[in-house]
């Protein structure tokens, strides 16, 4: 350009003129769609000719082939493409004709969103939450949702896998150029016509036989009727009874009779009862009595219970806790089966809440209450060791089916009660003494070291203040571990109660195996609480010397714990 850059010269005026009337015929930008003319095919490439560009663009033959263009890989032809540069880093003008195509796609779309048109698509693949639709006639993919692919549930759509069919477009998102669209719709459409139709057949009362339970909500249960139109039965139509939600009463696939109660032409839907296929059980509820036993039928079996009927309409429930008397935790499954007749006690009624509990248990003997009659308080019986855990043992009783409860406690009176107890395992047979029985609690407690010996038996014929001769077993820093001749059991001195003199109550005095005289402090059989003390029989000592010796203030001098030894010699003297 530089050659004519002086335009005083007439010719360079010519040209500029002729080069400024040639580029306002070409408006050429990048980012927008232009046509090509093809003029050269080669066996991988197409080259076109673009007016206004400085080279040919160059589109790859896969590419058109995969867009369907097959037909139009000919000299001549023209094709729309998207220039993307004008120059890449090697000089050459790069376009798209797949981008292109979906570009002018995305404004199809956007007519038939307009005019609320349906579109040909075919589903090309799975993805999270719903699936991939394509465009037949521009390629553009779109966003099916899986509520959307049909009006109810699918487990397979392998069936639906690259057919063409019609898809309604339900929504567009111009600046994220997403689209959504609606298999569902298009065939509730030529299905709102046959369901208009067929509710004309229904009216007010009439009753349908043997409806499918096809689905649960929170408010009510679905009913497939002759697989032609799905009825709702609300919560409450369902039972008399209160239900806290559809799956306690029915299971899917069980066939029930309905009664007809709403039928709604506008929103082509039909309310049904099942309830009000039997009269109200609770308006002569008073029939029935409390503590009395019933049979009962069980209908459904739940985790937590059955529930029965006592009449058609009259639902119970039977909860686990009141099917056994001695089993914890028990399943309705294992004991029972749907269509069996129970025994049962009514427990409860609540006319307002429309309730009625009932109890199994109730109708069998009470283990508990066997137990206490042929085992009362104080009875010694024999058992087996069913279990235990860190700090008891459950006994089973021979001939009653209860479990009686033993603490660590009261297996020993002579060691801790926690290593004892690891002497004992499952299957091991024991001697044990009823302490306790709660029927209404349903417990019952045993003892192992009741039906011994008591080591403190040998404290029965003494008394507070008495001396007795103990031998020294270990000696530590709080003070001795002392036993009584002929008994069983140790006791501890503590050190504040070796002597009277702070001087003289060191445990390190003693090595063990000594014997030595101490006085009973304390002494009650009931709470099974003995006390020992060598202060308390040297201050004995030392008062029986004053009273008989003297005034007190004559051995004041004297160190407490020879005071009975100098008493002793003076007497010898005389």
């Amino acid at each position: 350009m530089e050659i004519y850059k002086d335009l005083s010269n007439p010719d360079n005026q010519q040209f500029e003129e002729l080069l400024k009337s040639q580029l306002s015929k070409i408006n050429i930008e990048e980012g927008k769609i232009i046509e090509g003319k093809i003029n050269k095919i080669t066996e991988k490439y197409v080259f076109l000719h673009v007016d206004g560009l400085k080279s040919e663009p160059v589109l790859d033959i896969n590419e058109l082939k995969t867009m369907g263009l097959s037909k139009k890989i000919k000299i001549g032809e023209k094709i729309s493409v998207l220039l993307e540069k004008l120059e890449d880093k090697m000089g050459e003008v790069v376009v798209s004709a797949s981008k292109a195509q979906k570009i002018k796609g995305w404004d199809k779309l956007v007519e038939a969103y307009e005019k609320k048109e349906p579109i040909m698509g075919k589903i090309t693949s799975k993805c999270k939450g719903g699936c991939i639709v394509e465009h037949i006639e521009t390629g553009s993919l779109m966003f099916l949702p899986g509520s959307q692919i049909s009006d109810k549930p699918l487990k397979d759509i392998s069936h639906l896998m690259n057919e063409p069919q019609k898809f309604a477009l339900i929504k567009l998102d111009k600046v994220r150029g997403n689209a959504c669209v609606s298999r569902r719709e298009i065939i509730s459409s030529f299905k709102k016509e046959d369901k208009a139709k067929i509710i004309e057949k229904y009216k007010v009362g009439d009753i349908i036989k043997g409806a499918e339970v096809k689905g649960y909500s929170t408010f009510g249960c679905f009913f497939n009727v002759n697989n032609e139109l799905d009825v709702l039965v609300h919560l409450q139509e369902i039972s008399y009874s209160r239900v806290n939600h559809p799956d306690e009463v029915f299971t899917i696939g069980e066939k029930h009779d309905l009664k007809v109660i709403s039928v709604d032409k506008e929103k082509l839907q039909v309310g049904c009862s099942v309830k009000q296929m039997s009269p109200d059980p609770f308006e002569h509820i008073e029939n029935y009595e409390l503590n009395k036993v019933y049979k009962a039928k069980v209908t459904k079996i739940m985790d937590f219970g059955a529930f029965c009927e006592l009449e058609p309409g009259l639902t119970t429930l039977l909860h686990s806790s009141e099917l056994s008397w001695t089993k914890k935790n028990v399943s309705a499954k294992k004991m029972f089966k749907i269509g069996d007749e129970i025994d049962c006690v009514i427990t409860e009624i609540d006319k307002d809440k429309r309730r009625v509990a009932i109890s199994h248990r109730l109708t069998l003997e009470n283990p508990f209450e066997t137990f206490n009659k042929k085992y009362p308080i104080g009875t010694i019986v024999n058992g087996e060791v069913i279990n235990k855990n860190e700090y008891s043992l459950f006994v089973k009783i021979d001939d009653i089916n209860v479990d009686a409860f033993l603490h660590c406690n009261d297996l020993t009176y002579l060691n801790n009660g926690e290593e004892e107890l690891a002497k004992y395992k499952k299957g091991d047979k024991i001697t044990v003494k009823v302490l306790e029985i709660k029927v209404e609690e349903q417990k019952i407690r045993v003892g192992y070291k009741q039906t011994q010996k008591d080591p403190l038996d040998w404290f029965s014929d003494k008394k507070k203040n008495q001396t007795i001769t103990v031998k020294i077993i270990s000696t530590d820093n709080k003070g001795l571990t002392v036993r009584p001749e002929g008994c069983e059991m140790d006791f501890v001195i503590k050190k504040s109660q070796i002597a009277i003199n702070s001087g003289d109550a060191r445990p390190s005095r003693f090595t063990g195996g000594e014997k030595i005289d101490c006085a009973i402090s304390e002494i009650d059989l009931e709470k099974r609480k003995i006390s020992l003390s060598m202060k308390l029989l040297e201050e004995i000592e030392k008062k029986e010397a004053l009273e008989k010796y003297g005034a007190e203030g004559s051995g004041k001098n004297l160190p407490f714990s020879s005071l009975s030894e100098d008493l002793k010699k003076k007497d010898k003297e005389k």
